[in-house]
């Protein structure tokens, strides 16, 4: 009898479950259901090594390891090669990098200017998109909520002094940004429509088994490939929805228990129909909505800053000694160093490899051009927008005279920033609109237009890399295509109905788990990066050269 009671009792149990939050809003209903397993996963990824005192998560070593090598293997390219980046982006060697070099500057006859056109015009590089657009494509996909609420996540888990190890982060990202897009570019395919498909899955497969590793390159393209999917649905989607619901609810003062599902699908009604044109439709709309959007988030933040000149070297001060010394009830040095390097990371993506998806289209002979183009992405994302949006954060806090007590970081007060006026915690997006308000009067409604474009740009970026995973796993057919873009739809709903804990927990170890087999990956083939380096700038040399020497009246294309 008792075995049959217990039978009974387990088949009703989920009826009795769901009676019991059959009064709860929809949006509560779908983040009971997603928190678990964004717990088992956050768990599973950030699993800690013990050095000291201190247990470390894995990944974080993984990323500031390999970054800090390639920086110093490659002769700190943040700094070397910012210029040939900038010049590379304005559109200076476009003719070689349509061409190459050879044909060009190296013919015993010279070509006139007009030769030079018509040959560019006859037979362009394999590729798309333009660096331009490339980069924009990138940065939209980087550029994002991470800069707003996760800057503001990062401080109240770290307290200013989390904002040095971002830029920290950001500089020596640059470095395998670099390395990665050059990758990207190197073994991509092209297909028999000029379509391009590129990405660590391709550079994982084709790169180790150029170095002898087929079948480690097989496994870790299929890993990183369904790694990319998780990671499209989560950092890239569900976190954008979410904070952009959480946004236009406050702003609009929306109550009720579906209001992130109703944002959700009409956020999933837009997304879908600019994802349906691929990545030229993307990158048509990146390259407009990123400039416009980034220009209006930057010239907030300067008003702030320069409305708090004097609180500048307060400001810095708290960065610089909070890196150092933190405040009791940060968790030490190594702590708030963590917080900063993992925050950076969501924020860059720079070792993830996500970003080489999008760089990987560009139109170039030169792999390695894209590759110092790339470099610029975590400049612009975490050492420009995350510093100015912490400035913003810190400028909000400070009261002018007892700099330590501005911030109270109390575990009774878990991740939350306790402003001193109120003495209520605030988190996320919302720390962040409040402290755009409190020197331009309503801009919390204008950052909530900047907000959704963010998320939007991310979203469609986002759906790029995770179809170009979800082909590599299960082939380039229509069919396949469309169940990919209807599952991303359906969790750009599901991110705007769950609450920020769950998501930015599944979000962050989505994105970190694809430094796993990426990193893998690059510190095989980084060599190859170096060849294509020294290709490239000999054929920059090759055109000052005959340039300088008067063999070639190139002047237009300077």
């Amino acid at each position: 009898m008792k075995k049959y009671l217990l039978s009974i009792l387990t088949l009703i149990t989920p009826f009795l479950t769901f009676a019991q939050v059959a009064e709860k809003g929809l949006d509560e209903k779908i983040n009971d259901a997603f928190m678990p397993i964004a717990v088992w996963w956050e768990g599973f990824i950030l699993t800690t090594v013990p050095i000291g005192e201190y247990n470390i998560p894995f990944v974080v070593l993984l990323l500031v390891g390999g970054a800090t090598f390639f920086t110093i293997y490659f002769r700190f390219p943040a700094i070397t090669k910012f210029r040939t980046a900038i010049n590379t982006v304005r559109g200076k060697y476009v003719d070689i990098e349509k061409h190459g070099v050879d044909k060009l500057y190296n013919n015993d006859e010279a070509l006139a200017v007009e030769d030079i056109k018509d040959t560019i015009r006859d037979e362009s590089a394999h590729g798309e998109v333009s660096h331009f657009q490339a980069l924009a494509t990138a940065v939209s996909g980087t550029v994002g909520l991470g800069n707003i609420a996760g800057v503001a996540v990062a401080i109240g888990l770290g307290g200013p002094g989390a904002t040095f190890w971002m830029i920290i982060c950001g500089l020596i990202g640059m470095s395998t940004k670099f390395v990665e897009c050059t990758l990207g570019v190197k073994y991509r395919d092209v297909g028999e429509d000029g379509t391009i498909y590129g990405g660590p899955m391709y550079y994982l497969s084709k790169g180790l088994k150029e170095v002898g590793f087929s079948k480690i390159g097989k496994v870790l393209g299929v890993v990183f490939a369904i790694l990319c999917v998780g990671a499209s649905f989560g950092g890239g989607n569900a976190f954008q929805s979410n904070q952009a619901a959480v946004q236009i609810s406050s702003m609009l003062q929306l109550e009720g228990g579906s209001n992130g599902v109703i944002i959700g699908v009409i956020l999933a009604i837009l997304v879908g129909i600019v994802i349906i044109g691929g990545i030229k439709r993307i990158a048509s709309i990146t390259e407009k909505v990123v400039p416009f959007m980034a220009g209006i988030y930057i010239v907030a933040s300067l008003i702030i800053i320069f409305a708090n000149f004097s609180d500048i070297g307060v400001a810095f001060q708290l960065i610089i000694e909070g890196a150092f010394t933190p405040m009791a009830g940060l968790g030490g040095l190594v702590g708030v160093l963590i917080v900063g390097f993992q925050r950076a990371a969501f924020s860059n993506e720079a070792g993830a490899g996500s970003a080489a998806i999008a760089h990987s289209a560009v139109r170039t002979k030169y792999p390695a051009s894209e590759g110092v183009v790339a470099l610029l992405e975590p400049f612009i994302d975490t050492v420009v927008i995350c510093t100015m949006t912490a400035l913003v954060i810190i400028f909000f806090n400070i009261n002018g005279t007892d700099v330590q007590s501005v911030f109270d970081y109390s575990a009774a007060h878990g991740s939350s920033v306790l402003l001193n006026e109120t003495g209520m915690p605030i988190n996320g997006v919302d720390l962040t609109s409040m402290a755009f308000d409190s020197v331009i009067p309503h801009f919390s409604y204008v950052l909530t237009v900047a907000i959704v474009l963010f998320a939007f740009s991310t979203m469609i970026s986002w759906s790029y890399y995770g179809l170009q995973s979800w082909k590599y796993l299960f082939g380039k057919g229509k069919v396949a295509d469309l169940v990919y873009k209807i599952l991303f739809l359906l969790f750009v709903v599901i991110g705007a109905a769950a609450t920020l804990d769950a998501v930015i927990k599944f979000s962050d170890a989505m994105i970190l788990a694809l430094v796993f087999p990426n990193m893998i990956g690059l510190f095989f083939l980084f060599p190859k990066v170096r060849e294509e380096m020294k290709r490239y700038i000999g054929a920059i040399t090759a055109k000052k050269e005959a340039i300088e020497d008067g063999a070639v009246d190139v002047t237009e294309h300077m």
